[in-house]
């Protein structure tokens, strides 16, 4: 359904993965990747927002070191590979890039753009939300998103989280903190899973729910319809 299409950013030109809806799109939403690169799942949650009338724009956050990163949670190298790459990425330089796939979906004729992310994505989503003129944003448990509060401050459009409860890389104590510091913020909502762990709705992964991922996908798509009308 994809295909992959170049976005020049102001450090340089990164590849991005864009999936087309079959008619005109309602909107755009740019995908923003887990740890594990513009993998084969991220690259099919672009696919289903395609299905759902949205043009889709997964940008290639780690460009920088390498292009195209492509792997799973299936190795203890990969995981490896993962933090490493993770740990080197400068995620306010990648909120730039963000900002300039954002631009390039308006090129390619969006009214309206939104930003959704997974996990490291689920973060450098939050970030776009608060620094840049997103339309409606969505995080799926990201990571780190406690300890950058302080600039919720300057949202000014409708963001939806959704939190495991048992996650294992967040913790519970960052999670009670994000909803009671932004429980008053009337442009934030948040969906809590009470027996999910991180990466509920990862096709494949071993924490995987399909009842749950079918609820969060389904108020994913909800907002974004409504906010991005």
């Amino acid at each position: 359904m994809g295909e992959w299409i170049e976005v020049q950013g102001p450090e340089g030109a990164f590849d991005a993965y864009v999936a087309r809806p079959a008619g005109a799109p309602k909107a755009a939403v740019v995908v923003l990747q887990e740890v594990f690169g513009v993998n084969k799942v991220i690259r099919g949650k672009a696919d289903w927002l395609a299905r759902e009338g949205f043009l889709a724009i997964a940008p290639d956050l780690f460009w920088r070191r390498q292009k195209r990163l492509d792997i799973t949670d299936g190795s203890k190298d990969e995981w490896a590979k993962a933090i490493e790459e993770m740990q080197a990425l400068d995620k306010d330089k990648s909120v730039k890039d963000v900002a300039a796939t954002m631009a390039k979906a308006r090129e390619l004729g969006a009214k309206k753009v939104g930003v959704m992310g997974y996990c490291m994505g689920g973060l450098i989503a939050y970030m776009t939300a608060a620094r840049e003129q997103t339309d409606a944003t969505v995080a799926y448990h990201g990571g780190g998103i406690h300890t950058l509060l302080d600039e919720a401050k300057n949202l000014k459009t409708p963001i939806l989280m959704h939190h495991p409860m048992k996650d294992k890389f967040v913790p519970v104590e960052a999670l009670n903190t994000i909803r009671e510091t932004l429980k008053g913020n009337p442009l934030v909502s948040i969906s809590e899973y009470a027996e999910q762990d991180h990466a509920f709705t990862r096709e494949g992964g071993k924490e995987y729910d399909a009842a749950a991922a079918k609820q969060a996908d389904g108020e994913t798509v909800a907002f974004f319809n409504k906010h991005l009308a």
